[in-house]
């Protein structure tokens, strides 16, 4: 393929952003030197066996690893959050087995433990073992990041992180702990990110949806989100009921702002592309693949019986 990078292919072929946001809900984040990181998100080249078999039994049980750099950080004092319970622990290196075996078998951690996490967590794929487009396009924007952080004082803590799955849609972004996902936010687009975010509002431009929600769900999501939101607030949606078949669905949602509320119908259907999922696929070139688009939304009548949210899926 004439191509080079698999972020600038998808970008040409429309690939949809909403739909891809399925990501665990639990996480481990270990701090560790990117120049160690191997292909494995949760792997580094200078962990010995034991460790590596540990960490993927942590990740069997229900965890997701992965592994963060910040610049000037210590590398023999590793950094180690746990989240969706903002703990953070500061652990060295060779009482890291023994950290990994107190918290498999519940055991208090109190010994590494340090103040709970205040600020929530910006992680920035710039895995480039993994893909060559985490590391073109989110390096610079893991800078940008940083760089508005501290300029503009905002309530984040800014990592660079191993593997965060969605390759193609570089520069890829996660907001912890409430695990909402981010794809193809260029330098640019990181201020405005950041404003939305310390509102407790989403960005939409880079929103992939909501990591509970199945593909077409989040698809009509962020579509009710677009039509809804304001510049100064975005609204509570609550999904009521879902109907049709695999390639067309309607969702209806209750939605409620502070000075209305109503009821939205979203029509989605579902189309095939052609895509190339990461750099490693461009020789072998584009597979088909199903994506949701929006194509009608409308008023819709009043509906009884929220429809139940999935748990959260893991992601690869």
């Amino acid at each position: 393929m004439n191509h080079h990078f698999c972020a600038d292919l998808s970008r040409e072929q429309g690939d949809p952003l909403a739909g891809s946001a399925a990501h665990a809900e639990r996480h481990l984040l270990i701090s560790w030197p990117r120049s160690k990181w191997q292909r494995k998100l949760r792997h580094a080249s200078d962990m010995d066996d034991t460790l590596k078999q540990t960490l993927d039994a942590i990740a069997d049980n229900g965890l997701r690893i992965n592994l963060i750099q910040q610049s000037g950080m210590d590398t023999h004092q590793h950094q180690v959050f746990l989240m969706p319970e903002r703990r953070r622990f500061r652990v060295a290196r060779h009482q890291l087995g023994s950290f990994l075996t107190a918290l498999q078998a519940g055991n208090r951690l109190a010994r590494w433990e340090q103040f709970p996490l205040k600020n929530d967590l910006v992680l920035c794929c710039t895995h480039g073992k993994k893909d060559k487009c985490c590391a073109k396009y989110g390096y610079q924007t893991y800078k940008a990041l940083v760089k508005a952080v501290t300029e503009h004082h905002l309530p984040f803590e800014v990592w660079e992180s191993s593997h965060l799955g969605g390759c193609r849609l570089a520069a890829s972004l996660i907001l912890l702990p409430q695990v909402r996902k981010y794809g193809r936010i260029s330098p640019d687009q990181t201020l405005p990110f950041l404003h939305a975010e310390a509102k407790g509002q989403r960005y939409l431009p880079g929103y992939r949806g909501d990591s509970r929600l199945t593909p077409v769900q989040q698809c009509s999501q962020l579509a009710a989100l677009t039509h809804l939101s304001s510049d100064d607030e975005q609204p509570h949606l609550t999904l009521r009921k879902e109907t049709g078949d695999e390639q067309e669905r309607w969702l209806h949602w209750q939605w409620q702002r502070s000075d209305n509320q109503g009821e939205l119908s979203i029509r989605c259907q579902a189309t095939t592309i052609m895509r190339v999922d990461t750099c490693a696929d461009l020789e072998q070139g584009p597979t088909e693949s199903v994506v949701w688009q929006t194509v009608e939304v409308t008023c819709g009548e009043s509906l009884s019986g929220p429809l139940s949210v999935p748990s959260h899926p893991q992601s690869s």
